[in-house]
């Protein structure tokens, strides 16, 4: 088993960086001894603590592996919802922390009934597991418009529903969804784990929608964490948003209560977009084209007008031949935040590669997950902008998308949702 566990550790956390999670000194403790043990990084996966102020898996240092899930609820009754909200907090609060979900666990129950757990993470340690759910237009109002558990007066503003983007190519059997959920950690069989076993207990009262697999990050949430690559080959998410940027945090990450919707003060709004990349066009293509699309380097991540990643760019400074260094529809200038009002974003997004389409082409590209405090004047405009002039549009075509509001953090006693359904 120790050996297993170090290949897939080698296999697993080599691009991971250096993702640093807060513990309590229990939980350090445990994930010191279970590094001992199997010869582990405890830093890579140990837990990462459930309860808190925000949900874990929004500032928390990205992990490496990610298994999103959208549910569609099946049953009509407020109660039986609520009592499933309560039941998935109590099961993410253990698995989080590298435990059995349920009270008998795989192993522990009677012989003649279904285990408590699936057992696939028997042995593994958390693997810096976070669960994080958001709640989607549909749960507050249906198509049709029903309100099927009393809480449509509650539906934010700020979850307005997405509109549609110029190339937008969306299935709508991989959009939407009532409940999503986001489960990020360093080992795949660790998030896949946790999503099997809040589908198993939602059995009859929530069923997934569609789902995701997502490996080696697209972006750091932390100055502690290198610049991943998306299957572009680019660095990607240099001026994201990270968990020590306080300030903007506040401003551009976390709902308050003045924005309109009292119970979701804490809490924040989160894009789900596949995005589907050619990239076997893509691949022959020239590189001093690809620096020019994107308007960056692509050994160094610089932008054309510097010579390091994190240099500003300079937007103003001209060629030879008079045209901008950074191109009007390069990538960078046109998300860049000095384009877009100010707007930041806080991205979470995944590479994906899911087979082929049967024509010689691989099904591959960006799971893009990205956190704000409203939508409407941040993912929006951005998006907005990138879609009318972005030259990647060449390249890329948006598949499937979501919006889900996740509420605040939970402590002790408390559960998923509890602001809006108490």
């Amino acid at each position: 088993m120790t050996g297993t566990l170090n290949r897939r550790r080698l296999l697993q956390v080599g691009g991971a960086g250096f993702a640093v999670a807060a513990v309590g000194a229990g939980g350090a403790a445990v994930a010191h001894s279970v590094a001992d043990e199997q010869g582990t990084d405890s830093a890579l996966h140990g837990p990462v603590p459930f309860h808190g102020e925000h949900q874990a898996g929004i500032t928390t240092p990205a992990q490496d592996r990610l298994h999103f899930a959208a549910f569609d609820v099946t049953t009509s009754s407020r109660d039986d919802l609520i009592a499933l909200l309560k039941e998935w907090t109590a099961a993410a609060a253990q698995m989080t922390q590298g435990k059995e979900a349920g009270q008998t666990g795989a192993t522990g129950g009677s012989t003649e009934a279904p285990p408590d757990d699936t057992g696939e993470a028997l042995e593994l340690p958390p693997s810096q597991l976070t669960i994080t759910i958001g709640f989607g237009p549909s749960l507050f109002t249906t198509a049709d418009g029903k309100d099927r558990f009393g809480i449509a007066a509650k539906r934010p503003a700020a979850l307005a529903d997405l509109p549609h983007f110029p190339a937008d190519d969306l299935d709508p059997a991989r959009s939407g969804g009532d409940i999503g959920i986001q489960a990020c950690a360093n080992d795949p069989q660790v998030a896949v784990h946790a999503i099997r076993n809040l589908a198993r207990i939602a059995f009859g009262r929530a069923e997934i929608r569609w789902s995701q697999l997502g490996f080696g990050r697209t972006s750091s949430t932390s100055v502690a964490q290198s610049t991943p690559r998306n299957l572009l080959g680019f660095k990607d998410g240099t001026r994201n948003l990270k968990l020590e940027d306080t300030a903007l945090l506040d401003s551009q990450l976390w709902a308050h209560s003045a924005d309109g919707a009292g119970w979701m003060a804490g809490g924040s709004y989160l894009v789900a977009r596949r995005i589907r990349m050619s990239i076997e066009i893509w691949d022959r293509t020239s590189l001093g084209e690809q620096e020019t699309i994107f308007g960056r380097a692509k050994k160094t991540g610089a932008p054309l007008t510097g010579e390091k990643e994190r240099d500003e760019p300079d937007f103003s400074i001209a060629g030879a031949d008079g045209q901008p260094l950074i191109a009007e529809d390069s990538h960078v200038r046109l998300a860049h935040p000095d384009h877009n009002a100010g707007a930041h974003l806080l991205r979470r997004g995944y590479n994906f590669v899911d087979g082929s389409d049967g024509l010689g082409r691989l099904d591959a590209g960006l799971f893009f997950l990205a956190y704000q405090r409203d939508p409407r004047s941040q993912f929006v405009p951005v998006q907005r902008n990138l879609a009318k002039h972005d030259r990647l549009n060449e390249y890329i075509k948006h598949v499937s998308s979501a919006l889900f509001a996740c509420p605040p953090g939970v402590q002790p006693g408390q559960y998923w949702g509890h602001t809006l359904f108490g």
